[in-house]
């Protein structure tokens, strides 16, 4: 798989990320995924090692100059350091919260609020080690519990679903597909999310959510934003509900 390149200096790269692809295996998964102790299919950074022999430099194994993540059927936006330094001063980015990061949802149900913003704790769910769990503000919270906040605003409305632009103050694990179940509204094709009564469009076959721009700093100064178009089997969804 040929994975496309939005752009690229001496410090990093943005890629286009496909759906269906895992960023990285972490090492205790890698390690039951097959009776040979590795994955049956490659992951992003295992394409990105081939063409890119020199990330094994950069970071550690298993997310060799990955600054931060996306769901293996989430698409977009990606950014990638190709040089130490350039980890380190990305990721202080992310962890000063200097990046704007945009996504499309397409989320079930109609969203009455033209924007709104949601703030609750987001943690492992003691019932689900592969979700995180909301806690209401009312809630008592366990300590690993973190900060979440996410804000949203309605682009368009459709019978039984809502498409919206969803932009993070935090990256936290599934945090956009977390707060959007959690005010009942959850991603469209979202299985570990999505309620059992849950619509889904016909011939969407994985969560309708794309990381659609990414705005940093790079490490020569520059500020720069990177964009992605909505992916056709997106985009074809939304031409079938119109």
């Amino acid at each position: 798989m040929d994975v496309p390149v939005l752009y690229e200096d001496n410090d990093c790269m943005v890629v286009d990320k496909p759906a269906g692809i895992t960023v990285f295996q972490e090492t205790n998964t890698k390690k039951s995924a097959s009776p040979a102790g590795r994955q049956d299919t490659k992951t992003l950074i295992d394409l990105l090692l081939e063409k890119y022999p020199a990330l094994k430099s950069v970071g550690e194994d298993p997310r060799y100059g990955m600054v931060h993540r996306l769901d293996k059927d989430t698409s977009g936006v990606l950014l990638v350091a190709k040089r130490p330094e350039a980890l380190i001063f990305l990721q202080k980015q992310f962890k000063n919260r200097g990046v704007e990061k945009k996504y499309l949802a397409l989320a079930t149900g109609v969203v009455r609020e033209d924007s709104e913003t949601i703030e609750a704790l987001l943690g492992r769910s003691p019932q689900d080690p592969r979700k995180q769990k909301v806690y209401k503000a009312t809630e008592p919270a366990p300590e690993r519990a973190r900060e979440a906040v996410t804000h949203y605003k309605v682009l368009q409305r459709f019978a039984t679903y809502t498409l919206l632009e969803v932009t993070m103050e935090t990256g936290r694990r599934h945090q956009v597909r977390a707060h959007l179940a959690f005010i009942h509204h959850p991603i469209a094709g979202d299985a570990l999310y999505g309620f059992k009564d849950s619509p889904k469009p016909k011939g969407l076959t994985r969560q309708f959510l794309h990381a659609t721009s990414l705005k940093i700093q790079l490490p020569d100064g520059q500020t720069k934003e990177f964009k992605s178009e909505l992916p056709e089997d997106l985009q074809n969804i939304l031409n079938n509900l119109t």
